[in-house]
């Protein structure tokens, strides 16, 4: 399990809240890994299960059913998430669509969508990236023509996560075609809107047990209500959101980086060759001694992240830093510990052969880390 006794962003509250979401993993998740894997996707009870235990959306305000409590406590639920390996799409739920309707949502959205999205009862998904648009969101073709009083939808999306079990999806779209990321508006639609339709559940490298998929959207009709936000200002909306979406992958990434040096170090100490552990060879040792180092100082930086993300002091910058360096050291740290399982970490029946499935894709989505790079070097 993970060590959590010398970190630094974390007070007694939080310790006791994960105590709580580690049990809640080790029984309620466990037992279902395997079948989820087989199967998919993660059924929507256990997501009601989740919300019953308080592990969905912690930062919703009381008034909208939740517990008000700061990031740091979704940071808990996202590191025992990754570290037990728990494929269910909560921290997109919880890190980054929950914001979106907090912070430019109408008082009736809040009040429609968010007590069901801390239940679980309602399952939310984003849908930015297009066949022919991914980190560049300026590009995409999906348009939400202006109708009387609401919209029509038309277009298709692709790669989004929860997009075989979402119950409502933000889609970013075009109001006005012509006037580029001015013209980019979200809008808010229920899946059992007519005209709505989910493609294949896709078949990922890695990732089995979380569904993503493609959706399409044809004249799908939706009121003036459906706006979220003002006209013409998603894209401001959504360049606003990417730094806790940033930092919510990081998190991941170092707990998942934490895992795999632990499955590593697990496997060394038991696994003999030339009649001793493989951990008593030096190469091997040292090799380990460097992961164990790098994932040390990855800590560090990740607590000094959440404490200045908590204090809004976070920049943009520095969360695009944190998700290209903890998500580069998550698939050092899988693709070093599978080789030092030897050939048993290329049989899918070792834990470590998915974690480094599942990690290949974290460079890639919230933005690539080419993009990330790009971020960076106008920052410095």
């Amino acid at each position: 399990m993970l060590d959590t006794s010398r970190r630094t962003a974390f007070d007694e509250q939080h310790q006791m809240f994960r105590e709580s979401v580690r049990k809640f993993f080790e029984t309620e998740a466990k037992p279902h890994l395997d079948r989820w894997e087989e199967e998919g996707l993660v059924e929507q009870a256990f997501w009601l299960k989740a919300g019953e235990a308080g592990l969905l959306c912690p930062t919703v305000p009381e008034e909208y059913g939740g517990l008000g409590l700061d990031f740091r406590f979704n940071a808990v639920v996202a590191e025992e998430m990754a570290y037990a390996m728990v494929p269910a799409g909560f921290t997109l739920q919880s890190d980054i669509i929950v914001d979106y309707l907090l912070n430019y949502g109408s008082e009736e959205q809040k009040q429609k969508y968010l007590p069901r999205m801390v239940t679980g009862e309602l399952i939310t998904a984003i849908a930015m990236t297009e066949p022919g648009a991914g980190s560049d969101l300026q590009g995409v073709r999906t348009t939400a023509r202006k109708d009387g009083d609401g919209y029509v939808i038309n277009g298709s999306k692709t790669y989004i996560t929860n997009g075989q079990t979402a119950d409502l999806i933000i889609v970013v779209a075009k109001t006005n075609p012509d006037e580029g990321a001015k013209g980019i508006s979200l809008l808010l639609v229920e899946s059992s809107a007519q005209g709505f339709a989910r493609g294949r559940n896709l078949d990922k490298i890695g990732l089995h047990g979380g569904d993503t998929s493609e959706l399409f959207f044809n004249d799908v009709r939706v009121g003036a209500d459906a706006l979220l936000g003002q006209e013409g200002h998603g894209f401001y909306y959504l360049m606003g959101q990417l730094s806790q979406e940033r930092l919510s992958i990081a998190v991941s990434a170092q707990a998942a980086s934490q895992k795999a040096l632990d499955l590593a170090l697990e496997y060394a100490k038991e696994r003999q060759a030339f009649g001793k552990p493989i951990f008593a060879m030096q190469t091997m040792r040292h090799n380990l001694a460097e992961m164990a180092a790098k994932v040390q100082v990855g800590w560090a930086h990740l607590d000094w992240c959440l404490q200045r993300h908590v204090a809004h002091e976070l920049t943009p910058v520095e969360a695009s830093a944190a998700k290209l360096f903890h998500t580069d050291l998550q698939w050092e740290m899988c693709d070093r510990a599978l080789q030092v399982h030897g050939g048993a970490g290329y049989m899918n029946e070792f834990p470590i052969a998915r974690l480094w499935r599942d990690s290949r894709v974290t460079r890639i989505f919230g933005g690539t880390n080419e993009v990330m790079k790009e971020v960076i070097s106008r920052g410095i």
